[in-house]
């Protein structure tokens, strides 16, 4: 999101485990975080393409309700999918300004 200038989607979320490579790998506990999440709030939840099975297996479209899930194989994916297609300004914040430390006869001594 901040390399991108995309903010993630709002009500949007995302459980799974990736490889270096990018390939976004199945997950335990599927029902559990899908439930998790509609209690949230949350309207989307991406998921991994192979936990598909579990999705269908475990929760009804009365259980969904209204979440959408989507499910991904790869990191450019959950980024197409996580992301919102517009990039957002981001305010430039000035760097604060600092003094100068005093070198030499003014200088604070240290007592000991």
């Amino acid at each position: 999101s901040l390399l991108s200038g995309r903010p993630v989607k709002d009500r949007l979320a995302m459980t799974g485990e990736m490889t270096l490579s990018g390939v976004v790998l199945p997950i335990g506990g599927v029902k559990e975080k899908v439930l998790g999440a509609k209690r949230a709030g949350i309207k989307e939840v991406l998921l991994p393409a192979d936990n598909e099975p579990n999705v269908v297996a475990d929760l009804t479209p009365e259980i969904l309700g209204d979440i959408k899930i989507t499910y991904v194989h790869t990191l450019d994916e959950v980024l197409e999918h996580a992301l919102q297609k517009d990039p957002v300004a981001t305010p430039i914040v000035p760097e604060p300004e600092t003094k100068p430390k005093r070198i030499g006869p003014e200088s604070p001594r240290a007592i000991h």
